[in-house]
């Protein structure tokens, strides 16, 4: 499916995207230290003690960690065929906001104390995504999850329906004083119930109210089959045959059949 390498452009454009080769297995498990390490640094400069302690280092590897993603992201661009399809992508825009906060932190004055630049800096913790792109099998995932999206949100608004029967009915049949002092509050025991979290602040006191709530316990169990059931049918149905690891030269997606002889995102020939 892949052309023969004629240039230094296709040359990098393999070892980015395919992870078959031993030069593109090599790149991506540097990629993925590389992205545990940012992640990692972010959570200590949460951490007050490892902030005062080591704020420049830390200040310092987060630099490193910029500079390193943003000449990643350039290079994708470069060796892509079509570099706006890539842009547009669920990855390519991963790539550009794991490198954004560093910069704009730049833009505004006092940056350690303003509270929107430390939201800003927050979504570095999204370069975890990254690693996502090398993971076997989690395209195939994200397809099955796409294909029962109209089941699950099917399955979702009957439990909202089911919820919101037994909080009303708890708040009917219950005494204030349990805690059942309202419909919202009464339909927030019937999520924790049914979801069989089980937190304890609000409980029935009465028998018809315990009933009730054993009902819910019980059903909640066959409800949390319900998702499970769902998509591993769309998993069964999309996993059929294998797939190619081959990326397409101008979007970078994979997951291509064996013969495929156009890309099955951007239509571009692979």
């Amino acid at each position: 499916m892949t052309e023969r390498p004629t240039s230094l452009r296709e040359r990098i454009r393999l070892i980015i995207f395919e992870a078959e080769t031993p030069a593109g297995r090599r790149f991506d498990i540097a990629l993925l230290c590389v992205i545990a390490l940012s992640v990692v640094a972010v959570m200590l400069e949460s951490v007050a003690d490892f902030q005062m302690q080591y704020g420049r280092e830390l200040r310092i590897a987060e630099w490193i960690f910029t500079i390193l993603f943003t000449i990643e992201y350039l290079t994708r661009l470069w060796v892509v065929h079509h570099p706006w399809r890539y842009a547009k992508s669920f990855f390519g825009i991963v790539d550009l906001v794991s490198c954004l906060p560093t910069y704009l932190s730049l833009l505004v004055p006092g940056a350690q104390t303003l509270l929107v630049v430390r939201i800003l800096r927050l979504l570095r913790v999204f370069r975890i995504l990254k690693m996502v792109r090398h993971i076997t099998g989690a395209e195939i995932l994200m397809r099955a999850l796409v294909s029962s999206r109209a089941k699950i949100t099917v399955f979702f608004f009957c439990l909202v329906t089911l919820v919101t029967i037994a909080g009303t009915v708890m708040y009917l049949v219950e005494d204030h004083e349990s805690g059942f002092d309202s419909i919202p509050a009464s339909i927030y025991w019937a999520i924790v119930t049914i979801t069989t979290v089980g937190f304890g602040d609000i409980t029935p006191a009465t028998t018809i109210g315990k009933f009730i709530a054993a009902l819910c316990m019980l059903a909640g169990y066959a409800i949390i089959a319900v998702p499970t059931g769902i998509i591993t049918g769309e998993l069964n149905r999309i996993d059929q045959g294998d797939r190619s690891t081959d990326a397409c030269p101008s979007c970078g997606v994979h997951g291509h059949l064996p013969d495929a002889k156009f890309c099955r995102k951007c239509g571009d020939k692979l």
